[in-house]
């Protein structure tokens, strides 16, 4: 993974790293989490992902120079504790004001720390013309600890697959991305009422989980190199569907002792038992939840599928695309810009 491509769209050209700029803007991608590849950990690599940029929910905020620190908007103590994180990493004073006008929903199996994290500290690089490079934020920003999916999210979009973390503590290397199908449609399904396990109690379910059965692991790698890659490259939307259910039975069964269930959220399972009635050959929870996902060929059969589960209740529906770029940074000229559009 490298540094953020330069992006300008009707602002200032020069890219994060290219000199000071008055304000910088940021539209940052989600990520689902399908899983885990070899939880056992027995070749020296544990964790190990497969997951999905998507193109919402989204972060999108603009950070403009000035004197001191203010953050506004969602999410605001969060960006305030990254940006001085950001700056201390970089060496600099935290001086922006920093507007934040969309946030992804935090604890839902979006990757929202990860995200917002990495927009404020891409944001606070390019007010100070210095190179931004995820990956070297991560322990800085305390990202990446298990997943490499969403510093890759960041960078690159796509279906990401990462190779575990080994003893040196460094980021998970990306060992492959494809691009996602532009046709297909993944429809989120948001209990609105609850958030997924996330913090210490995380840490604590890490520590008490039971080792990882070796033959499951190896049964998750293959699925993901002989049916999930090839599927997404050929365009097989039924296999490539069919290889993360059976990922996420296996992943889902060994975190239920800590999160109630297969699924976290009883909404949640519910309505994924009506997804499989309908025939939907590709669904499950992303990481802790609550959220839920169904992959479907085609926007008509998101929006029939939508139809079929919409009734009164916690749940929310997205249909979301897959998202083939990574974030936008885009430097801005003139002071006080602060809309933070897309």
């Amino acid at each position: 993974m490298g540094r953020i491509p330069d992006r300008a769209e009707g602002g200032d050209t020069r890219g994060p790293g290219t000199g000071p700029a008055d304000a910088v803007r940021v539209h940052a991608p989600a990520r689902l989490h399908f899983g885990f590849l070899d939880l056992h950990g027995g070749l020296g690599r544990r964790f190990g992902s497969i997951g999905l940029a998507v193109d919402a929910p989204a972060v999108s905020l603009v950070a403009t120079a000035g004197e001191g620190l203010s953050a506004e908007g969602p999410e605001a103590g969060r960006v305030l504790a990254y940006a001085r994180a950001a700056a201390s990493h970089l060496g600099i004073a935290p001086n922006a004001a920093i507007r934040v006008a969309a946030a992804i929903p935090p604890h839902a199996g979006f990757g929202s720390g990860t995200q917002l994290a990495l927009a404020v500290a891409a944001a606070l690089a390019g007010l100070s013309g210095r190179p931004f490079a995820p990956e070297d934020f991560a322990d800085a920003l305390d990202r990446g600890n298990r997943s490499g999916v969403g510093l890759a999210a960041f960078t690159q979009g796509g279906l990401i697959v990462d190779g575990g973390r080994d003893a040196s503590g460094a980021p998970p290397p990306v060992i492959a991305r494809l691009a996602y199908p532009d046709a297909w449609r993944i429809v989120l399904i948001l209990d609105t009422g609850m958030t997924g396990v996330h913090g210490s109690r995380e840490i604590e379910a890490f520590q008490h989980l039971p080792r990882f059965p070796e033959a499951e692991a190896a049964e998750i790698c293959r699925i993901v190199l002989m049916q999930a890659m090839p599927s997404c490259v050929v365009g097989d939307a039924w296999s490539f569907g069919e290889g993360i259910t059976r990922i996420q039975r296996l992943i889902g069964d060994h975190f239920a002792p800590h999160q109630g269930g297969r699924f976290a959220s009883p909404a949640v399972a519910e309505a994924l038992g009506a997804v499989a009635a309908q025939g939907v050959a590709g669904y499950g929870q992303s990481s802790w939840g609550p959220t839920g996902f169904a992959l479907v060929p085609s926007e008509r059969e998101a929006r029939a599928l939508v139809a079929a589960l919409e009734r009164p209740g916690p749940l929310r529906f997205l249909i979301a695309r897959g998202r083939n770029e990574g974030a936008r940074v885009t430097p801005l000229a003139g002071k006080g810009i602060v809309t933070a559009d897309s």
